[in-house]
C-alpha cells in the first residue's frame, strides 16, 4: 500500500512539474498574448459584479459597462484623448475620462459645475 501511495505522489508531482514547464515555455514563446487592434486600456470595478472598462479598438476607445446582465456600451471616445503609448500611464484619471465621455453622450459640458 505504501508503495502505491509513493508511486502516485511521484507521478502527480511529475505531471504538475510538466504542466508548469509547458505553461512557462508557452508564455516565453508568446502563445496567449493579445494581438490585433483590440486592447484593454482600463478597468474600474464598481462592486463585486459590476465594472466599467475602457477598450481600444483601432482608432476608437469604447466605454463598456459589465454586470451580471451582460455588457453594455456606455460611450465612445476618439483614441487621441487618452494619448497612451506603450508602457505609459494615462494622463487623466479614469473617472475624469468617464465623466468626459458620459457628458458627450448626454450633451452636457464636462466643465459645468452642476
Amino acid at each position: 500500500m505504501t508503495t502505491y501511495i509513493v508511486q502516485t505522489l511521484v507521478t502527480l508531482i511529475a505531471v504538475v512539474a510538466l504542466a508548469v514547464l509547458v505553461l512557462y515555455g508557452a508564455r516565453r514563446i508568446g502563445i496567449g498574448r493579445p494581438s490585433g487592434p483590440l486592447e484593454l486600456v482600463g478597468r474600474l470595478p464598481l462592486d463585486g459584479r459590476r465594472s466599467v472598462y475602457l477598450v481600444r479598438v483601432a482608432e476608437a476607445v469604447y466605454i463598456i459597462g459589465a454586470s451580471e446582465a451582460g455588457l453594455t456600451k456606455l460611450g465612445e471616445l476618439p483614441s487621441d484623448i487618452l494619448a497612451l503609448s506603450e508602457g505609459q500611464r494615462p494622463r487623466s484619471e479614469f473617472s475624469q475620462i468617464l465623466s468626459r465621455a458620459l457628458s458627450r453622450t448626454t450633451g452636457e459640458r464636462p466643465d459645468d459645475p452642476r
